[in-house]
C-alpha cells in the first residue's frame, strides 16, 4: 500500500513538473509571436 502511494505521488510530481515546462515554453512562443506582429505593424508594444 505504501509503495502504491509513493509511486502515485512520484508520478504526479513528474507530470506537474513537465506541465510547468510546457506552459513556460508556450508562453515564450506566444511572446515571440506577439513581438513579430508588433514589429510588422511598426509599433514597439512598450509604453
Amino acid at each position: 500500500m505504501t509503495k502504491t502511494i509513493a509511486l502515485g505521488a512520484t508520478l504526479s510530481a513528474i507530470l506537474l513538473l513537465s506541465a510547468c515546462n510546457t506552459v513556460n515554453g508556450a508562453g515564450k512562443d506566444l511572446r515571440s509571436a506577439g513581438s513579430a506582429v508588433s514589429d510588422a505593424s511598426g509599433e514597439s508594444g512598450k509604453k
